[in-house]
């Protein structure tokens, strides 16, 4: 009798074994694997913190849509900017969804969806600088703040290479030089420019003139990461069809959208 009871026993083991490899097989537990999203959130409306230090903004919401397309859970990682890329490489997370510009560069080491938004370059300029256009920037004297690793960055050094280009590690750090004068001007993207224009209005001025072509933003995954590549490509372009980023423009985005038509300027999602 112990001997029989010993047996039904295994067959009862085994038999759970196998309802279990069979679950995992059809996708049950891959499908409620995470989906780890990287961004660095110090870059409201687009990536920040709420009152109470959750995620926030335009790509927190973006990244729990395709969360909910790709059926899965999201996580967000807070990752600082220089730390994106390298986060991907090993494997810490799945996706960065980070207002990043597809450059060539990039390419080089991450796989970019197709582009999702597209922006361009503007100024933060201190009022008492004598600056109406980005080549007033390029003499001796000037001093030109950007953010380490982003694209203004790049700009200003192949560009204005007769000023002092101070690249920072925070946009915060840029625009705070600008306002007390200690930089004569801020390269950031066209809608953070606007906003911290409109945020210290007493000692900036903007200046939204596009003055290169529009940059991309993707979303990026590891080099060779194909399937998950075809999944967010195809999200983006059901999420544009459905009215995904009208909504997020009108939640986060609908007072620069309309100054944005109102200068002639394209908007961000078109």
């Amino acid at each position: 009798m112990k001997k029989l009871g010993l047996m039904i026993m295994v067959l009862v083991m085994a038999g759970s074994l196998l309802i279990g490899c069979s679950t995992a097989g059809k996708g049950g537990t891959s499908q409620e694997k995470p989906l780890i999203v990287g961004m660095e959130l110090a870059y409201p409306p687009f990536e920040t913190k709420d009152d109470q230090g959750n995620p926030s903004g335009v790509s927190v919401d973006l990244a729990y849509a395709l969360g909910e397309y790709l059926g899965r859970p999201v996580q967000i990682e807070n990752t600082n900017w220089d730390g994106l890329i390298p986060s991907l490489q090993t494997g810490k997370v799945d996706v960065v969804i980070s207002s990043m510009t597809i450059t060539d560069e990039r390419k080089e080491v991450v796989d970019f969806s197709v582009p999702y938004a597209h922006s361009y370059l503007g100024l933060l300029v201190n009022k008492s600088a004598n600056i109406n256009q980005v080549e007033d920037l390029n003499q001796p004297g000037k001093v030109v703040d950007v953010k380490k690793g982003t694209t203004g960055n790049i700009y200003a050094t192949k560009n204005l290479t007769n000023a002092t280009v101070n690249a920072l590690s925070s946009e915060n750090a840029c625009v705070t030089e600008v306002t007390q004068g200690k930089a004569d001007a801020f390269i950031y993207d066209q809608l953070t420019i606007y906003r911290q224009n409109q945020a210290n209005p007493d000692t900036t001025k903007a200046i939204l003139i596009p003055f290169q072509d529009s940059e991309s933003w993707g979303m990026a995954v590891n080099k060779g990461n194909e399937e998950l590549l075809t999944q967010i490509d195809s999200f983006i372009e059901n999420f544009k069809a459905q009215g995904g980023f009208a909504e997020l423009t009108d939640k986060y985005l609908k007072e620069e959208k309309q100054t944005f038509d109102a200068l002639g300027f394209p908007w961000f999602f078109d």
